[in-house]
């Protein structure tokens, strides 16, 4: 249960509408208030900020076929302007309190492996691509028919899953858990901050961030997750003015001791004027011919399958904690929210920032009270603010945001005690999708691990009948998705 539930005050306890807008977006229908909406939208929005500096760095990263990159400032503006727009029309269509970005791991497909083998306007023409084809399930209804086809314990052990995925990168953005390198000679991955110990200015402001957090939320303080991010970023402020840690990376050396991706300092400038030089840079047709259809098809697939039940898990994930989900385990108008998905992954090709996806960072913004898309409309209006407002942006570091991803990780785990642990029929199943997510960095491969794993345990105890026939379908193709190295060594 989040703050917000456990919240009293007047405005939540009617259920009858004040005006057409709380009507429209069932604000007090669903037991919230303009006042949550808006702490929400703030939460979110400070939760996802960092996808503003983030999509630039990955995509500008990348060269394609002819040599040719992305300018930063240009993907920086195109990636606040496609978020923003997105974002505000998943409030309208679905008011469903859900944001959107440019999606992380897509996005490192996009530059590492697809504008290699073709120019970007190529590879981004097939992000379009992959947009339009989702957009197309969905409107035949079969996106949906596969989401109520999933069991209901599946799809809660899902939302646990992302609940633990997201702790993990937020204590991985923050540098609480590291890597330890394979020159260390060491069978264990990861280890606690720097050779097991915070020793560190950045990890001592999360610490405390994360403990200032938890302490606000137990006390029931509204606005506890805002509230953690803002002071944490207030704090690094402070630190970075005294203590002059810097950045992680010192001209192209890593700096362990340094702040993640932003150095939080006040900027020498808070207004910039956006490039959107990129809007409308994509081609659907010439990666055909340049790559060859099938390098082409399995590129597509791979955008296809990641889209797809990523957006599935994070919706479920989102409408669990909201506690906005039907006796299936649906969120209110799931059509809406799936189509409005797709046409952001569209979006996202079309301005060349890559495939735009429902963010789980939305979680964060439902813990701090939002239950409408009125929440989205204040993230959509910050993210477009953005676009002007990029110095500012870059003012929250990791260590502050992570603190939200930790508590929210949190409320989301709370759903595990609706899983009969009994029953290894579903037990099996849930465990490895709640496992694989964190532990692979992936809501698809979790999401893969159960409806497989599920499928075969069905099968061996001989409960095939009580498989949906879609079920089936989509478990061979995560095979395929599971198998795609082996398939593209043999095929290509």
């Amino acid at each position: 249960m989040s703050t917000a539930a456990a919240e009293t005050d007047a405005g939540a306890s009617g259920r009858t509408p004040k005006n057409a807008f709380d009507r429209f977006f069932e604000i007090s229908a669903r037991g919230s208030t303009v006042g949550r909406e808006v702490r929400g939208g703030f939460a979110t929005f400070f939760t996802m900020a960092y996808i503003v500096v983030l999509n630039p760095l990955i995509l500008a990263a990348g060269v394609d076929a002819v040599g040719g990159t992305l300018p930063v400032a240009a993907l920086a503006a195109g990636t606040a302007l496609v978020a923003g727009v997105m974002t505000i029309l998943m409030g309208v269509v679905a008011r469903f309190p859900l944001a959107l970005a440019a999606g992380l791991g897509v996005n490192a497909l996009v530059a590492y492996e697809i504008a290699p083998e073709m120019t970007w306007a190529d590879a981004m023409g097939l992000v379009v691509i992959e947009g339009v084809v989702i957009g197309v399930l969905v409107l035949t209804g079969l996106r949906t028919a596969v989401f109520r086809a999933v069991p209901t314990q599946l799809k809660t052990a899902i939302g646990v899953g992302i609940g633990l995925f997201l702790m993990i990168i937020g204590l991985v953005d923050a540098g609480f858990v590291r890597r330890i390198p394979d020159a260390a000679g060491t069978t264990v991955p990861v280890e606690l901050g720097l050779g097991g110990k915070l020793t560190t200015w950045p990890l001592l402001v999360f610490s405390v961030g994360v403990l200032f957090t938890l302490v606000l939320f137990v006390r029931k303080v509204k606005g506890a997750i805002l509230i953690g991010i803002l002071v944490t970023t207030v704090l690094a402020i402070i630190v970075e003015a005294i203590a002059k840690v810097g950045p992680s990376f010192v001209d192209g050396k890593p700096n362990p001791s340094g702040w993640s991706l932003n150095v939080p300092a006040l900027p020498d400038k808070i207004v910039d004027l956006p490039d959107l030089s990129l809007l409308g840079k994509f081609n659907v047709f010439d990666s055909w011919g340049r790559a060859g259809w099938l390098v082409v098809l399995m590129f597509v697939f791979t955008l296809l399958i990641t889209d797809f039940f990523d957006t599935m898990g994070t919706m479920v994930a989102v409408g669990q904690e909201g506690e906005l989900l039907d006796a299936e385990g649906m969120p209110p108008r799931t059509r809406e929210i799936l189509l409005v998905d797709s046409i952001a992954a569209a979006a996202g090709g079309a301005a060349s920032v890559s495939s735009n996806t429902s963010f789980i960072e939305s979680a964060s913004g439902v813990a701090e009270g939002a239950r409408t898309g009125v929440a989205n409309l204040v993230t959509g209006v910050l993210f477009l603010l953005a676009m002007f407002l990029a110095p500012l942006v870059t003012v929250v570091p990791f260590e502050a945001a992570s603190t939200a991803l930790v508590v929210v990780g949190f409320l989301m785990m709370m759903a595990v005690r609706q899983i009969d642990w009994t029953d290894y029929e579903i037990a099996i199943p849930a465990f490895l999708a709640i496992t694989l997510m964190p532990f692979t960095y992936s809501i698809s491969n979790g999401i893969g691990a159960g409806i497989v794993s599920f499928v075969v345990i069905k099968l061996a105890v001989g409960k095939a009948r009580e498989v949906h026939p879609l079920l089936y379908g989509v478990a061979v193709l995560f095979v395929l998705y599971f198998l795609r190295g082996p398939l593209e060594s043999i095929l290509l």
